[in-house]
């Protein structure tokens, strides 16, 4: 089943036919390289983070468990949708069936309303540890932040979950094809028949409000944050905090900036993420060089 619906029977798959007004091969795989390119970049820079991570004790640390986590967070959503991407611009199109659309659909929103809860979550953090820090090792414990991570998590699939039950009370009984590159919500929303006029109102409501509380409370964190970092009597001490909240405050900037954009954003923020940490934190920054040491890749005085 491809195309229009002519006999109004039930959809089984769906026909995923790319971005329209991109037809010619030569176009096809350009885009195929590009995005195939940023995928190997996305996926190499974070399993290196992770690595770190994992090699150096002394970044088994709450901070670091977070950017752990969001470098996880980043490999989960970019392979959820971009290797069926590639097969699109390589093959002009295919067929996917209905349940396993809506899979890729629940784990990429999950996965994004995670991403908001988690950077929120790592607002918290820098702003206990600023604002509070002779409460930090008490409230900001490692078994704690793996705790409220998993809390992040959970919360996110919970909010992925109504819109999805919502769209499937509706029969699908139209066309079939969907006009992106992988199962994107709102174009499958589109291909349902009845009144989806209410149902699209409360997804964009979910939406707006997985998008907008945790940067509302971000903002907050941020401005108790430099408010606390402008008493700070030390030069040293205010470069310092300054320094540190400033790579969290990149990171934040990209995913909520580009996530409202174009269909590329979402891929951006997963390939800055690896970029905007190894290069900003200087604890991240030595652990690679000492790893490279190790390894003995390159001789001690290129290192």
């Amino acid at each position: 089943m491809s195309g229009e619906n002519q006999s109004n029977t039930p959809v089984t798959e769906f026909l995923i036919a790319g971005f329209p007004g991109i037809q010619d091969q030569e176009r096809r795989n350009t885009l195929f390289a590009i995005f195939l390119t940023v995928y190997l970049f996305i996926i190499l820079g974070n399993f290196l983070l992770i690595l770190i991570f994992t090699s150096d004790r002394t970044l088994h640390t709450p901070m670091y468990i977070l950017v752990c986590g969001l470098a996880v967070l980043d490999i989960a959503i970019t392979t959820n949708t971009v290797p069926s991407m590639l097969v699109v611009f390589r093959l002009k199109s295919r067929s996917t069936p209905f349940t396993t659309c809506f899979v890729q659909i629940v784990f990429f929103q999950g996965l994004f309303s995670t991403e908001c809860f988690l950077l929120c979550l790592m607002a918290y953090d820098r702003y206990i540890a600023i604002c509070n820090p002779l409460h930090y090792p008490s409230l900001m414990s490692n078994s704690r932040i793996s705790k409220l991570m998993a809390c992040c998590w959970v919360s996110g699939f919970i909010c992925a979950t109504p819109p999805v039950v919502l769209t499937l009370r509706f029969p699908f009984c139209r066309s079939n094809q969907i006009n992106h590159c992988f199962c994107d919500f709102a174009s499958v929303l589109l291909l349902a028949c009845g009144d989806i006029e209410m149902t699209g109102f409360v997804v964009l409501s979910i939406g707006l409000s997985v998008m907008f509380i945790p940067l509302i409370f971000i903002l907050f964190s941020y401005i108790r944050i430099i408010y606390s970092v402008v008493q700070i009597s030390s030069a040293e001490g205010r470069l310092k905090a300054f320094y540190t909240c400033g790579t969290h405050m990149l990171v934040i900037s990209v995913f909520f900036l580009v996530a409202g954009g174009v269909f590329i954003s979402d891929r951006i923020p997963a390939l800055m993420n690896p970029v905007i940490y190894c290069l900003r934190m200087k604890e991240i920054r030595n652990s690679l060089l000492k790893t490279i040491k190790k390894s003995r890749i390159f001789p001690n005085s290129y290192v």
